[in-house]
């Protein structure tokens, strides 16, 4: 059995300030016997107002929340992966990667996963959406060998795309990391439903840490970071009021179990267009 912890985080503007809480994330759970936390996407920054953020958005190399992350995680010997940040890519349009990073109890970086689906949308709220103005997707399936066995990598509104989980599947990972900073009105509608499914498909665990409450740029995040066993069962549900940590003990066996008594990954046939 190892331990995993989330922490469910409700960003602001300052992406100083964010790394502190993530450092001190990194610390407790340590402190409450996990091999790895897990952080919701855009950990470093979330900032609707993309002239002001534009000023926080750097490099790999410059970035202060990676550069203070990886410092703690060899601190702590925790592996650590970091939901996404907003970072400059080298070459490409112009446009920023959402991206995130596993990195492991030596502070190395192991993995990086480009968000491969943007989310350009127009709600019934009246919010509108255009993650691709400003953002470029990424175009790799990404899975790391960590502490708690093979971990795939996702972020939010790939959620609603069952191909890249399938890949995820057939790749055999363990665990898949569905990090997020879902809005309100789709979080009540989908965010329970979507997860459970990718889970029971991939047979595999889902944990998906998430962005809660309301935040400095004006928005709204659901919460209810989530950790998902293979059967589809709710493990952790860390509700949608609070920032926090939450611990999920996740047990190797019963992976096995689920795929012996249910082999969809091994049923699996390719159907054609």
């Amino acid at each position: 059995m190892t331990r995993a912890a989330l922490f469910q985080m409700t960003t602001g503007i300052d992406p100083v300030t964010n790394a502190r809480a993530i450092v001190a994330a990194v610390a407790e759970a340590r402190a409450g016997g996990a091999a790895m936390l897990f952080t919701p996407e855009m950990s470093g920054l979330l900032d609707r107002q993309r002239e002001r953020a534009a000023a926080s958005i750097v490099s790999e190399g410059e970035d202060p929340v990676l550069a203070a992350v990886r410092e703690a995680a060899a601190r702590e010997g925790l592996w650590v992966h970091i939901g996404s940040l907003a970072v400059r890519p080298e070459g490409g349009d112009g446009r920023y990667a959402n991206r995130a990073f596993v990195i492991d109890d030596k502070g190395e970086i192991r993995a990086r996963y480009d968000k491969m689906h943007m989310f350009d949308v127009d709600l019934a709220s009246g919010e509108s959406w255009r993650e691709s103005s400003a953002y470029a997707p990424g175009d790799k399936v990404v899975t790391v060998e960590t502490p708690l066995g093979r971990l795939g990598l996702a972020i939010c509104y790939d959620v609603r795309f069952p191909a890249l989980f399938e890949a995820l599947g057939r790749a055999k990972c363990d665990v898949i990391a569905a990090p997020a900073a879902f809005t309100v009105p789709t979080g009540k509608a989908h965010w329970h439903l979507l997860q459970r499914a990718r889970a029971v498909e991939a047979s595999a665990y889902v944990l998906s840490a998430a962005q809660v409450g309301r935040h400095e740029d004006g928005r709204e995040t659901y919460g209810h970071s989530l950790a998902i066993d293979p059967w589809g069962e709710i493990l952790l549900d860390m509700g949608g009021e609070a920032a926090g940590l939450g611990f999920v003990d996740l047990e190797a066996a019963r992976i096995a179990e689920i795929r012996a008594q249910l082999p969809s990954l091994a049923n699996r046939r390719t159907i054609a267009d």
